[in-house]
């Protein structure tokens, strides 16, 4: 968890009804750096879904719909084909698309950060420092959404 992202989005009033918006251009931030680990099509079609949205192309209904089969998505992601051992990342960038969508942001935030990290090797989940340079870009990125930065 990245403690200083929850002082952020604490600071922002992210978790206020009125920010819904700001979540979603932040969860959308956040998964944005990690879209190159999707493996499944459905995943990216729903990350489009949510740009539409965050950008006005898309309505309530389209959002709430990719957010619906996100949830089947992630829950049913069996893993990478990939022989690189990538499995997680693929499922943590999934599972971080699904909660950009549902409005989720610290927790697509999490997810983004941990696939990022992982698609550098298994190990490096296990180093705090490996999360640093995610952790403050997510906080920046927060701060300059909500216009504080």
């Amino acid at each position: 968890m990245n403690d200083a992202l929850s002082r952020a989005a604490e600071a922002a009033g992210l978790s206020d009804p009125a920010q819904r918006s700001l979540r979603l251009a932040f969860g959308l931030a956040c998964v944005s750096r990690v879209e190159h680990l999707l493996e499944d099509a459905r995943a990216k079609e729903a990350l489009r879904v949510l740009q539409a949205w965050v950008e006005g192309r898309a309505d309530d209904a389209s959002l709430q719909t990719a957010a619906t089969d996100m949830q089947a998505v992630a829950g049913g992601h069996r893993g990478s084909d990939s022989i690189d051992g990538s499995a997680h990342a693929a499922v943590s960038a999934t599972y971080a698309v699904a909660n950009a969508l549902a409005g989720r942001a610290l927790e697509a935030a999490d997810y983004a950060a941990y696939a990022s990290v992982y698609a550098y090797g298994g190990y490096a989940v296990n180093d705090r420092a490996s999360f640093e340079p995610e952790f403050v870009w997510q906080v920046q990125e927060l701060e300059r959404l909500a216009g504080k930065g």
